[in-house]
């Protein structure tokens, strides 16, 4: 059974989900999109731009993000990487003052079910302009 194509899945905004990011490669599938699926139990699907206060918060409960393991294709992350995330450690990290900033467009709709829009909107990656 495989997987629907990126762009027929839809994300938090209810147009079609976007790419997360290739550099580094990110998804449960590591095809750079934020997909949902049944055999992914931490339901990575929070698209976020990672800062250094969250990498610090997740390592500290035990999901050290910063050390590279090839052996599971993880590069390991720097602040500003964007990552698909678990959306249950987002929330934590959001209650806990420390999330992360969120690419909507490439936020797995199914993130709503965890959390809310407005949660997500609130802490929405914004492109700065100079």
């Amino acid at each position: 059974m495989s997987s629907p194509p990126p762009a027929a899945v839809a994300n938090v905004l209810g147009t079609p989900l976007q790419d997360c990011s290739h550099d580094p490669l990110t998804g449960y599938f590591r095809d750079g999109c934020c997909r949902a699926s049944a055999q992914d139990l931490g339901t990575h699907v929070v698209c976020a731009r990672v800062t250094a206060e969250f990498l610090e918060f997740s390592r500290a409960r035990g999901n050290d993000l910063v050390t590279p393991h090839p052996e599971w294709q993880f590069p390991g992350l720097k602040p500003g990487d964007q990552w698909c995330l678990c959306v249950l450690r987002w929330k934590e990290a959001a209650e806990a003052g420390v999330a992360p900033p969120v690419v909507l467009e490439a936020t797995h709709i199914r993130a709503l079910e965890f959390v809310s829009l407005a949660d997500l909107k609130y802490h929405a990656f914004r492109v700065r302009e100079a």
